[in-house]
């Protein structure tokens, strides 16, 4: 605030920008002010209207009611020129509420009363809104009535109101939406039958709670309601009793099984369980987020809303490309390294005598990194991947590193996983015990082998025979059960699941967890788990020539031929018409196959240069196109250099491959 000094420096010099010698500058010419208010010196801050002589020290502006706004140049207004709302007429009440506290007040514009510029009948407090603005955020202080957040905000920045840029309080929290995943677990039927007491539940048995389909909130253990299975719905008296008045009621349907013929890809677990149509707590949760506001977000937007975490000071990291993997794991685990600092990359080679360094692309860099995660041991499958169960892995920590560098990855603008399966991402979401794995998620042959021939078995002969057959291995996981009827083939089918996919790998899956957990990445998963999904579990859209089109800005100055050129060029890549790929054109430019979540930075260009070929620079994402007399010859000239370097960039790294 104080007047006689400026931010000349960048973030990371002096003290946040502001250089020590206009510190020591600033720190002299205060020296010689006296505080207009205790009459003592050092009073730096001066009022900023014409002709106005007053200075201050800044706790006694506060006191002497000045007004101090965080924006722009940062201006100060002593008690007497500060900016004051104005009303066109006064009929209201002797008092209103205050809509932060509820308190009534005078509903006149005062220092420490404000008025909503949105909204005539919306009066607040001063320090309401100051604690409100500090909790919200920028990305969540608004009008309290209508929620308008530009008008408000640059009005109650006008009036001194300091708004922080980060995200609010409330989703930094950790676990603050805990309650949400807690569910009813309560029998409410007028004669309970089990004999434990009403609050008793042991899953998969007749002494399961069922929770009502409607409302949630009351139950009914499956024995006390005559229910054969989940499947079956239920509603309390009282919804049925809506339902009945509503016209909309239907006699629930009986639960039949599943025809014994059927075939491997019409097996229960291909479809659905019995127990499938279960609302988990997460479901629940989802249910409830779904009534907020919140909910439907923007992937790119929460990704640039994690970004804001980012401090400008820097980290460097020194990368072998050949070697990323174990490059990115010392630099992660440098203990000088801040996942909140940005991230400078400088590429190193170990077989250069002389040590050179290469100034690097953060989000090549990243892209890379995220190649090698999803070719990793760590992870099992082909397309969508599970975690694996690596005892050295586990015993080196890197499944937590694993989920470290993917959280980094995001926040600092790095590619979308998207080879996640869908089961990992809802054990991540909703819990392991809440998620039922398919068939598809099992990567071993063998024990796909047993669980498909467990599924086609047609009589209980056949599957006590299958159950005697692999009883030791069975034995080993703890899923061997007496076989009395051949419906008991689904339950075991299950048991095997969610042993392989889930109970096997439960230590991987908590040390990833909680690597997940960095800079609040996690959190905000679960907190928007549908926006986040479209980029775990997803792989990005194919590019086209519109999409590279609309990517690139072009530099001014530009020939208009040569432009001309690259239009048709990037058409006829996407005709298949070209040796190369759109996504090796993005690659040739930004060191990435995809665009990132939170889009590149900065913006990719392209400019047109009298040179035989074109040149790709990762580290500012610019392309510089040739300008030739044909179109032919611009086609021939962006091929083979495309081509030849990337080919080269392959051979320089492929050594490292698979390792």
């Amino acid at each position: 605030m104080s007047s006689g000094i400026w931010q000349r420096g960048k973030e990371e010099e002096g003290v946040y920008g502001f250089l020590i010698e206009d510190i020591r500058k600033e720190v002299t010419r205060a020296s010689k002010l006296k505080c207009s208010v205790c009459k003592k010196t050092g009073a730096s801050i001066g009022c900023v209207a014409p002709r106005c002589k007053r200075s201050y020290h800044f706790p006694c502006g506060l006191q002497k009611e000045c007004i101090f706004q965080f924006t722009g140049n940062f201006a100060s207004f002593c008690w007497n020129h500060r900016p004051v709302q104005i009303i066109t007429s006064n009929n209201y009440r002797d008092s209103l509420p205050c809509t932060i506290c509820l308190e009534f007040i005078a509903p006149t514009p005062t220092y420490s009363v404000l008025r909503s510029p949105c909204c005539k009948n919306a009066w607040f407090h001063r320090d309401c809104l100051q604690v409100q603005a500090i909790n919200a955020g920028v990305f969540f202080f608004r009008c309290t009535v209508c929620n308008n957040s530009d008008i408000f905000q640059k009005e109650m920045l006008r009036m001194g109101i300091h708004i922080p840029e980060k995200d609010a309080s409330w989703e930094l929290e950790e676990n603050a939406y805990q309650d949400l995943l807690q569910h009813y677990e309560h029998c409410d039927v007028r004669r309970c039958r089990c004999k434990e007491g009403r609050d008793y539940n042991v899953p998969d048995s007749k002494w399961e709670i069922k929770r009502c389909q409607c409302c949630g909130s009351s139950g009914t253990h499956l024995a006390c309601s005559s229910l054969q299975s989940w499947e079956q719905n239920w509603e309390c008296l009282e919804c049925r009793s809506i339902l009945y008045n509503s016209g909309d009621f239907q006699k629930p349907k009986k639960h039949t099984l599943p025809n014994t013929n059927v075939g491997i890809t019409d097996c229960l677990l291909e479809e659905s369980s019995p127990k499938l149509p279960r609302q988990s707590p997460g479901a629940q949760r989802k249910d409830l987020l779904r009534q907020g506001s919140k909910f439907k977000r923007d992937i790119s937007t929460l990704i640039i809303e994690l970004g804001f975490q980012i401090k400008k000071k820097a980290k460097r990291l020194y990368i072998n490309k050949a070697n990323i993997w174990n490059s990115a794991l010392d630099g992660f685990r440098n203990q000088n390294f801040n996942p909140s600092y940005s991230i400078e990359v400088v590429y190193v080679n170990e077989n250069d005598h002389f040590g050179r360094e290469h100034p690097g692309s953060k989000q090549e860099f990243l892209c890379l990194l995220m190649q090698q995660l999803e070719n990793s041991p760590l992870f099992e499958g082909s397309l969508s991947k599970n975690l694996s169960l690596n005892s050295q892995a586990l015993k080196e920590n890197l499944y937590y590193e694993a989920g470290k560098m993917l959280a980094i990855s995001l926040v600092h603008g790095g590619p979308s996983p998207g080879f996640f399966s869908k089961t990992l991402f809802n054990c991540l979401v909703y819990g392991p015990e809440n998620t039922q794995p398919i068939l598809d998620d099992v990567s071993d042959f063998d024990v796909a082998q047993i669980i498909i021939r467990i599924n086609t078995a047609t009589n209980v002969a056949d599957l006590n025979s299958l159950v005697n057959e692999c009883y030791n291995y069975l034995e080993l996981i703890g899923c061997l059960r007496l076989i009395t009827s051949i419906s008991d083939k689904y339950m075991l089918a299950k048991d095997i699941l969610v042993y392989h996919v889930i109970k096997r790998v439960q230590a991987p899956f908590e040390s990833f967890k909680q690597g997940l957990k960095t800079l609040g990445v996690l959190e905000k998963i679960q907190t928007y788990p549908e926006a986040f999904c479209s980029i775990f579990c997803h792989k990005p859209e194919n590019l086209s020539a519109k999409i590279l089109s609309d990517l690139f800005t072009v530099r001014t100055l530009s020939d208009v031929q040569a432009l001309g050129f690259w239009n048709s060029y990037l058409q006829a890549v996407e005709d298949g018409k070209s040796t190369v790929t759109m996504e090796d054109i993005l690659i040739f430019a930004t060191g990435c196959n995809s665009i990132p979540p939170a889009g590149f930075k900065p913006t990719p260009s392209i400019e047109c240069l009298h040179m035989d070929f074109p040149v790709g620079n990762n580290c500012n994402n610019s392309l510089a196109l040739p300008i030739t007399s044909t179109y032919k010859e611009f086609q021939e000239n962006m091929d083979f250099a495309i081509k030849n370097t990337l080919r080269l960039e392959k051979e320089e790294n492929s050594h490292f491959i698979g390792h």
